[in-house]
């Protein structure tokens, strides 16, 4: 296999389209622009390596120096990367080119037969590379410069080496390994004895000139786990494949001594009938002295004295049942894993049994740190939350040194997690709108947010039902402070409520910028209030977001360091190193990679992705704004066309959700998309794209939309450019049910595609989300939907807001799409829509992908979606000929073979 490396100097990574002129895209464009997949800095600061990635296509990864934004090298095409932390190396795969794989599937070519990948381990510092051809697998002790790697499809030999090539062990017959997080401790499971080498278990680490046995077995080893230094490895072992899939049994190894048996079945602790699971994860606390494991009953077997022919298959629903049937048989492959945690404390030898059947769900301290856990059951309340769109749970308190457990609250909404240092749960309550902590230690619980002047709730609700928070930034050390978000700031909170909240950004509010805070250091659990930290701020009425330093708890409100007409984001800095990376976008500005110190004085931008826009016409997006016929004030946004002249009329696609307006600086990265329209298609082709906010009435989502989109479109088409009688609207989802109602309310829309829509609210009511296995009652009752009320107590929002009963006012020609194998909205909601539409003889078409979900994931079928809606606007709003697909149709006989496009 042929690899190219591409050497800064030489590359030229696009190709001067600005020589040529700029064209429009097609659909076929849409699949090849590469965005960026993954950015990562060297933890010393000096390396930064980005990957660009095409929708189809080869990637590529390009390394550059931080400081200056020099490209010292590329690959292409490229896989994953990972970056040492003592940042000499980058360890990178290679894969082969998509055009190789693609010409050797067409000519049968066998997957063993097929290419592998390289692995390359470049050396920053001496400028050199090695590699490693036929790339079976490989792991990364990252912090230590070690690698271990397998080669062949076939070939179970193990190799472990320095990355500076100076060491290297080669073991034979390994069926399994893994280095610890930290250090260069490995483990490796041989398959048999060949080689003169016993099966078992094995440890190495450097320093070790040969590998030593830890537990000898032909048996089955699984959950193998280093603590975070390596000096403790814990796994777990089984005589035979037969008893692994029942019960296990939990060993320890310390120091890379012989591994003693822990935990069995017998062990005291272990609930009687109970067994240790293989299905369990195993992990240490940050300091070892805690092991979590997986508890469970032991498994049901199936009675094989009657054959499966005269066992009846049958499903039984019971109107009581605590979980409905089709959420437990959503779950089922998940609850017959389900294990229960304990916990092995490793000094005591003694095993702590935390959750079990009656509360099974477990929430610990970050690390495994502090002297309590909560466990909680969701269970009793199960079946409310199908309609009221939230869950209830007990919670209990659980001692992490015996087990014991009391109740701290009752049927309570709060999902509750554990403070960093474990002294607290915390959470919110959405019917209280209010954030609590309860201190675990002695069970009490405080609202800390009543005295907060400010709500700390979603201050714009507007579904039937109590308002989202707006966040927690985090804890300060040892649990101090908890830090919670308003609108627009971030506040210092007493977890004991005695102190006044305090604001910690000062100006938020005031100034209409929304703060949120960065986590620079993912490794650190704690918010510092003396060191400096970073922030982005969104200024509301500008729509542009800025990055700001600050000292939250110091006297000064954060300072901007990188602001303008643009949008900041995925800000990092260097583990080791005062250096930044972050993106810089607009909609015309694509959103390349920049670098620089923390005081943001001397940015350097190190990618040029937005060479590609060089080629093709784009368009530019414009903040408007105007009152509804209720006169509520909107905003939204318009796209114009490339060489936009208002003296020309441009006929206009209507695209929407609910409120976008806050994405004006978005760049909108060119795809094929799988349930909207591509901007950069239809701009680029001469068309307008409106996108207005929606804010709606409790009971009338329908007639909301109407009442804010219609005056946004009579604003737009006073401007004097639109193509009034060639506007088009295109929505999925909840955006699918809107045209869907439009459609019956005005005339208004020359064409409209409807994505996997609701179209009668009566029957989508009893509907189930087959991807989750709910009743759909909630999203009528209390979410998205809008209806505030069920079909019996409120019968007529139901027919006002369903598009269905008004089929015979529909003048638009409509284009659907609901696939069969929607887990979100059901398919034969489409099928009403597209039946009613049928039968009183009006233009409708649907697109049905089988076997997708809400909308088509495989690339083929985004594309050839986007192809369709394309050619269906561009009939209706630029009158192009009808294709093929639209006049004739594509019967079923013809289907594999014709597109018709």
């Amino acid at each position: 296999m042929k690899y190219r490396m591409l050497v800064a100097g030489l590359l030229m990574v696009f190709p001067a389209f600005s020589l040529w002129a700029q064209r429009a895209f097609t659909p076929d464009d849409l699949v090849t622009w590469e965005r960026i997949t993954r950015q990562s800095i060297s933890d010393d600061g000096k390396w930064v390596a980005v990957q660009f990635t095409p929708w189809q296509g080869d990637s590529r990864v390009e390394v550059y120096t931080a400081a200056d934004g020099k490209q010292v090298f590329a690959t292409m095409p490229a896989g994953k990367f990972e970056f040492t932390a003592s940042s000499r190396y980058l360890v990178q795969e290679e894969v082969p080119p998509v055009s190789l794989t693609d010409s050797l599937k067409l000519k049968k070519v066998k997957k063993e037969q097929m290419p592998m990948n390289v692995l390359t381990i470049h050396d920053l510092q001496g400028k050199t590379s090695w590699k490693v051809d036929s790339l079976k697998s490989y792991r990364l002790a990252r912090k230590a410069d070690w690698i271990a790697y397998q080669q062949g499809r076939k070939d179970s030999v193990l190799y472990v080496a320095s990355l500076d090539g100076t060491q290297r062990l080669t073991l034979p017959n390994v069926s399994a390994y893994g280095f610890s997080a930290e250090g260069a401790s490995l483990y490796f499971i041989t398959a048999d004895s060949l080689d003169g080498i016993r099966p078992g278990l094995y440890g190495w680490t450097a320093g070790l000139t040969q590998p030593k046995l830890l537990k000898a077995g032909k048996g089955v080893f699984s959950g193998c786990t280093f603590d975070k230094e390596g000096r403790q490895l814990a796994f777990l072992y089984a005589d035979s494949k037969k008893e692994a899939s029942a019960a296990s049994s939990l060993w320890l190894s310390t120091g890379m001594g012989e591994a003693r048996e822990a935990v069995t079945t017998a062990t005291p602790g272990v609930p009687a009938g109970w067994v240790i699971s293989p299905n369990g994860v195993l992990s240490f606390s940050e300091d070892g002295s805690r092991l979590f494991l997986g508890t469970a009953p032991k498994p049901l077997e199936k009675d094989t004295t009657v054959l499966d022919e005269y066992r009846p298959n049958v499903q039984v629903w019971s109107w009581d049942e605590p979980v409905q049937y089709t959420v437990q048989q959503y779950n089922l492959k998940n609850e017959q894993k389900r294990t229960y945690r304990a916990l092995y404390q490793v000094a005591a030898g003694r095993l702590v049994q935390l959750a079990d059947t009656l509360a099974p769900d477990i929430q610990l301290a970050p690390k495994g740190a502090g002297e309590w856990a909560l466990v909680f059951t969701s269970r009793p309340y199960s079946l409310a939350s199908m309609w009221e769109g939230r869950t209830r749970s007990d919670y209990y308190r659980v001692s992490l040194a015996d087990g014991t457990r009391q109740p701290v609250s009752t049927a309570d909404y709060t999902s509750y997690r554990l403070s960093p240092a474990g002294r607290y749960a915390y959470g919110y309550c959405a019917p209280d709108s209010c954030w609590y902590t309860i201190e675990l230690a002695t069970g009490k619980k405080v609202p800390v947010t009543v005295a907060l002047k400010y709500p700390v709730w979603d201050e714009e609700n507007d579904v039937p039902d109590y308002p989202a928070p707006y966040g927690v930034t985090g804890w300060t050390e040892g649990d101090e402070r908890l830090l919670v978000n308003d609108r627009y700031d971030i506040w210092s909170l007493d977890p004991q409520g005695n102190d006044a909240p305090v604001c910690l950004t000062r100006n938020g509010r005031a100034e209409g910028i929304r703060y949120t805070w960065v986590d620079l250091d993912p490794e650190t659990e704690a918010v510092s209030l003396t060191g400096a930290q970073v922030l982005t701020g969104f200024h509301e009425a500008r729509k542009t977001t800025a990055v700001y330093r600050t000292v939250l708890g110091g006297s000064k409100a954060p300072q901007q360091v990188l602001g303008g007409d643009y949008r900041f984001g995925k800000v990092q800095k260097a583990a080791e190193a005062d250096r930044l990376l972050y993106t810089r976008e607009r909609f015309d500005v694509y959103p390349d990679v920049w670098s620089a110190d923390l005081t943001c004085k001397k940015p350097v931008q190190l990618t040029h992705g937005i060479r590609q826009q060089d080629e093709y016409l784009w368009g530019s997006a414009e903040l408007v704004s105007w009152t509804s016929f209720d006169g509520t004030p909107l905003e939204g946004i318009l796209y114009k066309p490339a060489n936009f002249d208002p003296s020309k009329k441009y006929p206009m696609v209507v695209n929407f959700y609910e409120r976008n307006s806050e994405t004006l600086y978005q760049y909108r990265t060119p795809e094929a998309h799988r349930s909207t329209i591509d901007y950069h298609l239809y701009l680029s082709n001469g068309y307008l794209v409106f996108n207005p906010d929606i804010r709606y009435r409790d009971g009338y989502p329908g007639e909301s939309c109407y009442n804010c989109l219609m005056p946004g479109i009579s604003m737009v088409e006073s401007k004097g450019f639109v193509d009034s009688s060639h506007i088009g609207a295109q929505g999925h989802s909840w955006g699918g049910y809107q045209v869907a109602y439009l459609a019956t309310r005005t005339g208004k829309f020359a064409a409209i595609e409807s994505g996997a829509p609701v179209v009668n609210m009566f029957s989508a009511y009893g509907g189930i989300r087959w991807g989750s296995g709910l009743n759909r009652s909630f999203q009528y009752e209390h979410t998205q939907s809008r209806l505030g009320a069920t079909p019996w107590s409120g019968p007529v929002r139901y027919f006002e807001n369903s598009p269905l009963f008004l089929m015979d006012k529909v003048t638009t020609p409509i284009l659907i799409m609901h696939n069969d194998s929607d887990g979100h909205v059901p398919w034969y909601q489409g099928i009403e829509y597209f039946v009613a539409l049928k039968r009183l003889q009006k233009p409708a078409w649907m697109l049905n992908y089988p076997g997708e979900p809400h909308w088509p994931l495989r690339l083929a079928n985004k594309l050839d979606f986007q192809k369709r809606m394309f050619q269906f606007f561009n009939h209706y709003l630029k009158g192009e000929p009808m294709p093929a697909w639209m006049k004739d149709g594509i019967p079923a006989v013809k289907q594999p073979y014709e597109l018709g496009y």
